[in-house]
């Protein structure tokens, strides 16, 4: 996962007379925040630098956690396994690492007995000698700190102490683009379920309603032995669960799909690519709006409209082709969808099965879903024949006149 994705990138000013050792790690520090590189793999890599331009012999990188009582080590540089167990979860306010969590510091930890507390073994009695503790500031706020290890006592000069005060407030950027991928993950997992939600209770809790009122109509009548009603109000129930499974399975597959990682527009080329295979379907797609101006979740609900679309022309309509057409209009940006086959008032081979089997035909076929799905785009849906036979499903998105950009 990208931990940085679309994070707001804060310029922080870089000295202009560093040696070349330290201007290095800097300016790559700052690439990779500008690429959008994931977070723990660069503290990781980065440590090994910092580590090497301070002579110490470990480092170690901590966050607090979310009600602010613990740092946790989310990366870590020649720690012995011991030491890292020990060190996985600390508290707070544990000595100078305590002083630099609560307030941008550079400081050196005086007595590493009060560290030698977490581990048993020696590496924080004999083997250590001191450890500075420098903050991971954004802001007016502190998100964590940084420890380098050192084996004998230290002196680092005040360009290098500038230098990883510099580091700590790159890392301290990094962890906030972080926390706000994470809060914006986190409200598009909310959003999704509650897009569930809808999905059902738009496409089945009606229907259930419905079959919920007939029963007990069935039952009186079965009672009464009416076979006329009896088998009217069977019917009736019959022909609402089959609408129930159909649109059940269409929100399935919603979910279940995802957006290809390349947008929309690779979505539906991959979708044209196989679909004369699956289909026997020749389908085309003719575009003259290369940028489609859509965000992430209305290129989604775009997606799964034109996908639903194009079930219906391979399950119903008999074509032999069939175009996808995007277009921008001074109207709005348009997808329209064609075929060449019986349209929409012939009855289809498997309209006639299901017929024939006794079942009626669910003659929305998704009609519903795809209605809804443009209402939230804040766009039209219009179903219809085309002039020459077939059927055409035409999607309009309204552009902003101000802005010239699809607004939802």
């Amino acid at each position: 996962m990208n931990t940085m994705l679309d994070a707001p990138t804060q310029l922080i000013p870089v000295p202009a007379t560093l040696p070349a050792q330290e201007q290095s790690i800097v300016f790559g520090l700052t690439n990779e925040l500008a690429a959008g590189t994931d977070l723990e793999p660069l503290l990781e890599r980065f440590l090994v630098s910092i580590v090497a331009l301070a002579g110490a012999q470990a480092g170690a990188v901590r966050v607090l956690t979310d009600d602010g009582k613990s740092m946790r080590l989310v990366a870590h540089q020649g720690l012995p396994h011991h030491v890292l167990s020990a060190e996985r979860l600390v508290a707070r306010d544990c000595g100078m690492c305590g002083i630099a969590s609560g307030s941008d510091v550079l400081g050196w930890v005086e007595d590493v007995k009060t560290c030698a507390r977490h581990s048993t073994e020696t590496y924080f009695g004999l083997d250590c000698k001191s450890v500075l503790a420098i903050s991971l500031p954004h802001g007016n706020e502190v998100l964590g700190i940084y420890n380098l290890f050192f084996e004998a006592e230290a002196h680092i000069d005040l360009q290098t102490q500038t230098i990883l005060r510099l580091i700590g407030q790159l890392l301290g950027l990094a962890l906030h683009n972080a926390r706000i991928e994470r809060e914006r993950l986190r409200m598009t997992v909310m959003k999704e379920r509650q897009d569930m939600v809808n999905e059902v209770h738009d496409a089945i809790a009606q229907t259930l309603a419905y079959v919920k009122m007939r029963l007990p109509l069935l039952s009186d009548a079965m009672l009464a032995h009416d076979d006329e009603r009896s088998l009217k109000y069977f019917s009736d129930v019959k022909k609402a669960v089959t609408e129930v499974h159909d649109n059940l399975r269409e929100v399935m597959t919603y979910f279940r799909t995802r957006m290809d990682p390349m947008g929309l527009l690779s979505a539906l080329q991959g979708i044209a690519d196989g679909f004369l295979d699956r289909t026997g379907i020749a389908l085309e797609m003719k575009n003259t709006t290369p940028n489609l101006h859509l965000s992430d979740q209305q290129e989604v609900q775009v997606f799964h409209i034109v996908q639903e679309a194009l079930a219906n022309i391979a399950k119903h309509s008999m074509a032999r082709s069939a175009v996808v057409k995007i277009d921008k209009t001074p109207q709005g940006l348009v997808f329209l969808i064609e075929d060449d086959g019986l349209g929409m008032d012939e009855p289809s081979v498997s309209t006639l099965v299901t017929l024939a089997k006794g079942i009626a035909p669910n003659n929305h076929l998704g009609l519903d879903i795809m209605q809804s799905r443009a209402k939230r785009l804040g766009g039209t849906l219009h179903v219809g024949r085309n002039d020459g036979g077939g059927t055409r499903v035409r999607l309009l998105l309204p552009i902003d006149p101000v802005t010239g950009d699809f607004s939802s």
